[in-house]
């Protein structure tokens, strides 16, 4: 069983999660089409 507080908890974790993937995507592809130069 999950309490709201666990609830409220995990969805702050995935979007923290899901921010540090998008950041490190961007910056992957930023890399790549820089090189491509």
């Amino acid at each position: 069983m999950s309490t709201p507080e666990q609830k409220k908890a995990n969805v702050r974790l995935g979007l923290i999660l899901a921010s540090v993937a998008a950041v490190f995507f961007i910056g992957f592809m930023a890399k790549m089409i820089l090189l491509s130069r």
